[in-house]
């Protein structure tokens, strides 16, 4: 496995660890791995980072298996063997819930919730004090773009964020990597197993619209992104700093 098709995303990672203080010696962090893109990439930078980052710690792939048929997750459990790393699949009836009991008509943001409660519980049962979730920089603004216009407010998530009824910390070490720059590490490294969703609603959210509307706006003002994330920087919104 060559890792040296990782620098880019390696030079960003070691950027936002080290600048948020994301990961101190003797963490246990788990990642939660989806199976897309941005999960398995980041994964992978962790691994090829804690080779060289010059404090301890440990490294446990996380996947919540939600139910839904055809996603095959046996080449992700490959690849962590490979890698040496400890890794779980914890089953849920999430799918169930939803869609044969429930019957959501909304269902994401319910799906979202039980799937973040799985993987805590997860974390704190394999003995974690961390978790890294797989949110770029792509997703900081379109985070707040949604938060503006769906709910009439200014915020995004945080790059750290302390959950204190579970004592778990989250991190994102993808706060200053860019989707385009996953996508292409993606593309150079054929061995990577993604997993594609088989969610009926997968596509269908409102942030796709709101990628959409970015993407469409950037060709027109470039730089758009930018100009936004340099905002939410100078405002200090949700542990955002310059």
């Amino acid at each position: 496995m060559d890792f040296l098709k990782n620098r880019r995303l390696l030079s960003y990672t070691r950027k936002a660890v080290d600048e948020y203080k994301m990961i101190e010696e003797g963490d246990r962090i788990a990642v939660g791995i989806s199976g897309g893109k941005d999960s398995i990439a980041l994964f992978c930078t962790l691994a090829a980072l804690k080779r060289f980052y010059p404090v301890n710690f440990e490294l446990v792939g996380i996947t919540i298996d939600t139910g839904f048929e055809g996603m095959d997750f046996s080449k992700v459990a490959e690849l962590c063997a490979d890698l040496e790393i400890e890794y779980h699949i914890i089953k849920t009836e999430i799918k169930q819930i939803i869609f044969d009991y429930r019957k959501e008509s909304n269902p994401c943001s319910l799906c979202a919730r039980m799937r973040r409660g799985a993987l805590h519980d997860a974390a704190k049962e394999y003995s974690c004090n961390k978790i890294a979730l797989g949110h770029h920089y792509d997703d900081v603004v379109e985070t707040f773009i949604l938060n503006l216009a769906y709910e009439g407010r200014l915020g995004t998530f945080s790059p750290v964020t302390y959950l204190s009824r579970k004592d778990l910390t989250m991190i994102r070490p993808f706060i200053y990597t860019a989707e385009k720059d996953i996508k292409y590490f993606i593309s150079k490294n054929e061995w990577i197993p993604l997993v594609e969703s088989t969610c009926p609603e997968d596509k269908k959210t409102q942030r796709e619209e709101v990628k959409k509307f970015l993407a469409e706006n950037e060709k027109l003002n470039k730089g758009l992104k930018h100009r936004i994330m340099g905002a939410i920087q100078k405002a200090g919104l949700d542990g955002f700093h310059e």
